[in-house]
């Protein structure tokens, strides 16, 4: 398995005095030095054994790639992008580098080595197609680099034990000022996982929860100052918290990126200057105390970034052209489409979204609860059965729960009608209960529902004669498919309207008393108002 999240505050003060360590930490040197980077990016969809392959490692490599390139001054020709590779490929890229970097690094510049690694992994190795790379040995290969400065993420099974196996230990971040100094230059270790723990990969996002918190952080949402600069600090401290917050609610539960140093120095070490390139890029700002998630070009796109709720950083530059945004509250969604030029600065507004609703916000996957339910009741009428002369009228209450692909509700009706002839006169009340499954398609105006229900009733008749003749109670079988429309009206309430087509079963006792089982059609109108939560 593969992918993860963040876990507690306490892990969060950690990480944040460690990000405290590591934001004083680089490239801002008094005497200004030039700074070239380097970057090798591998992804690998492939383990070893009985790993399951991955959906994502590899796509998401490219979407770091784009990033470092775009905003990060990682220029192509230093940066390397492997995907599918075995570790023999890393094994002869990462000494290529170290080379290059010493043989071109001219005197008084400083570099830096930015490797990543998307994949399986254990304890003790990298998994890759079908082959094993010792965790020692990459380590060696990375802190072997002449570089001023060394950053190594893994984001990987179990790849926290590269942090607790060099004497590290898996803890929550910590506070610390950002105008504390430390003593060097030299290497930091980032990792997805704590040593015990899965990272987890998600099909939503389309890639692993801590690379998509790292990427959205780098594009602007982990820049908490506002300064248009990601430093380290800030980007492991984001990545962290929205990992644990995404990965707690999830089958394997939370998973803590970890983190361990090895530094002497001093400085911010600047991951990404989005200010120097905002005329290239498109920004969106995003107003406070909502999240947003933005996708590539349309509803069904890639996941490009996301702003979470009470994130400080509230603006993403991002490439030109067409996103789709979807604002998540916890009561509905806002969702639109904004196209975005370079250089356009886009303030997203309420106004150009529109507002979708519980149970439609399920149907889109956008709950983290996956249900929506709540109450309804309504009016019906009913054409006559074969022991009637007149159509029913009633009235109905249900309870409905919204899931993703299928609604379902119980569902108690009541209907009051007559039968007449020359000799008789009688009341017939019917009182049935039933269970409803549908199926459910939105539009921007209404949602149309397809469904079947199956259930039983009562039905009682009391009788208006000279002779003598008793009340008389059966039972039924019923069973309807239907179809209806349904408008939200706002603040969770939603009108409906709807016919079925319904099978009513049931025995009838003729004139002479002889009684058999009947088989009677009837169409039924509903309209009704229900409230979701």
């Amino acid at each position: 398995m593969k992918r993860g999240l963040l876990v507690g505050r306490e892990a969060l003060r950690l990480v944040v005095a460690v990000v405290a360590f590591l934001s004083v930490l680089f490239f801002v040197s008094e005497a200004h030095a030039k700074v070239v980077r380097y970057s090798v990016l591998v992804g690998n969809n492939r383990g070893e054994g009985s790993d399951a392959e991955l959906k994502h490692a590899e796509a998401e490599t490219g979407r770091l790639y784009e990033v470092l390139k775009d905003v990060g001054g990682f220029i192509p020709a230093n940066s390397v992008v492997l995907r599918g590779e075995s570790p023999d490929t890393l094994r002869a890229t990462l000494i290529s580098m170290n080379d290059r970097i010493r043989t071109t690094t001219a005197p008084g510049d400083e570099a830096m080595l930015f490797v990543y690694y998307s994949g399986h992994a254990d304890a003790g190795a990298l998994h890759m197609n079908g082959k094993r790379f010792d965790v020692a040995e990459l380590e060696s290969l990375v802190r072997g680099s002449s570089s001023t400065f060394r950053l190594l993420v893994l984001d990987a099974c179990r790849s926290g034990a590269i942090t607790r196996t060099k004497g590290g230990r898996t803890v929550a971040p910590f506070s610390i000022s950002l105008d504390d100094h430390l003593a060097g230059q030299g290497m930091v270790f980032l990792s997805s996982a704590a040593a015990n723990e899965d990272a987890q990969e998600s099909d939503e996002l389309g890639g692993s929860f801590f690379t998509h918190a790292l990427i959205s952080g780098l594009v602007g949402a982990a820049d908490s100052n506002g300064d248009g600069l990601v430093v380290l600090e800030e980007a492991y401290r984001y990545a962290y918290e929205t990992t644990l917050r995404a990965t707690t609610s999830t089958m394997a539960g939370a998973q803590h990126p970890s983190f361990r140093f090895d530094l002497r120095g001093q400085g911010n070490v600047v991951l990404t200057d989005l200010a120097r390139h905002s005329n290239e890029r498109a920004t969106l700002v995003f107003p406070p105390g909502r999240a947003y998630l933005v996708l590539a070009s349309a509803r069904d796109g890639n996941v490009v970034a996301e702003v979470n709720a009470n994130d400080a950083g509230r603006r993403l530059y991002l490439k030109p052209g067409r996103y789709f945004v979807r604002g998540r509250t916890a009561k509905y969604l806002l969702e639109g489409e904004i196209r975005t030029a370079s250089g356009q600065e886009v303030d997203v507004k309420d106004e150009m979204l529109t507002r979708v609703e519980y149970a439609r916000l399920v149907r889109k996957g956008g709950s983290d609860k996956g249900i929506a339910h709540g109450p309804s009741a309504g009016f019906r009428v009913r054409s006559p059965l074969d022991n009637e002369s007149s159509p029913g009228f009633g009235a109905y209450a249900g309870y409905a729960l919204h899931f993703r692909e299928v609604t379902l509700e119980p569902r108690l009706a009541f209907a009051r009608s007559s039968f007449e002839n020359a000799r008789i006169e009688a009341s017939v009340q019917e009182l049935s209960l039933a269970l409803r499954a549908s199926r459910s398609w939105d539009t921007s105006i209404v949602t149309f529902d397809l469904g079947v229900s199956a259930g039983g009733g009562w039905l009682h008749q009391s009788f208006t004669t000279r002779g003598l003749a008793p009340d008389r109670d059966t039972f039924a079988g019923i069973a309807t498919v239907f179809g209806g429309l349904t408008r939200a009206l706002g603040s969770g309430f939603e009108i409906s309207a709807g016919v079925e087509g319904a099978m009513v079963v049931f025995r009838l006792e003729d004139a002479e008393g002889a009684e058999s089982l009947r088989a009677s059609p009837a169409i039924i109108g509903n309209f009704g108002l229900a409230k979701l939560f």
